[in-house]
């Protein structure tokens, strides 16, 4: 996506001219706060039972489950119902759970590659995203997770102080599953995200709050005709996902 293209770019020009445009970038208003900015509330469910990813999100445990459509822009006001996404989230002590259904046109993925291998440049198509991190005072280092509709994925480790500042490593031995039901012309997906690989994290217990940010890119084209959604709207000057201090609440309850 192109967020991700401009930011490569910032980087190339930070080493050219000795760093003057990342002074100026987080000088600028509202390009680089220091807190968050984000007053969005997600609730994630406790589940007794843990459950491998299948994509069918027809069980039992994604019923009871909070559910929240998203469709408006990451970056203005503007509305795509034609990419309405549903978002819900469960979790045990061990695993954290999220499920997207997602409506479509017309699918954009990559073809023919393996999806045992972690696939770089995956938002370049379409692609649900999550962007979490498990102990907000550390406001620049999250984790991200990346699955296409034909489930190819990536996840990465993310420090906003490093360069370079994601790092494919990163192995967090997250599960996923999709389903593509062409005739409806929706999309699903399940994300098992293991606690334990997330660094220094402990097992989730009733009422801890994470911050976090859900993105979706969808359909075909370049960059100027995709569509990239979010959950808690992005506020930046360069219009990249990668904006935590606009990532909102996910509180885990019973």
């Amino acid at each position: 996506m192109s967020t991700r293209k401009q930011l490569a770019r910032l980087v190339v020009l930070i080493i050219v001219f000795g760093g003057s445009l990342m002074t100026e970038a987080a000088e600028a208003p509202g390009s680089n706060p220091q807190t968050y900015i984000s007053n969005s509330q997600f609730m994630s469910k406790f589940t007794a039972q843990d459950f491998v990813p299948d994509g069918n999100l027809a069980k039992p445990a994604w019923r009871v489950a909070s559910w929240v459509e998203v469709k408006r822009d990451a970056f203005t006001r503007v509305e795509f119902p034609q990419a309405a996404t549903e978002i819900a989230s469960l979790w045990t002590s061990e695993y954290v759970y999220f499920a997207f259904r997602c409506k479509y046109t017309t699918l954009n993925v990559y073809e023919d590659k393996d999806p045992t291998k972690e696939f770089w440049t995956l938002w370049d198509r379409d692609v649900v995203e999550v962007f979490l991190n498990p102990q907000p005072e550390h406001l620049k280092r999250y984790y991200e997770f990346e699955v296409a509709p034909n489930d190819l994925w990536i996840d990465l480790e993310i420090d906003l102080d490093k360069n370079p500042f994601n790092d494919p490593k990163w192995d967090s031995g997250f599960e996923h599953a999709t389903h593509i039901d062409s005739k409806d012309h929706v999309w699903t997906c399940e994300m098992r995200i293991p606690v334990a690989g997330l660094k220094g994290t402990k097992p989730l217990e009733a009422n801890t709050e994470w911050r976090l940010n859900f993105f979706r890119a969808d359909g075909p084209g370049n960059d100027s005709q995709r569509r990239f959604v979010s959950w808690s709207p992005v506020q930046n000057d360069t219009h990249s996902f990668h904006s935590p201090w606009s990532f909102g609440v996910i509180r885990f309850v019973k």
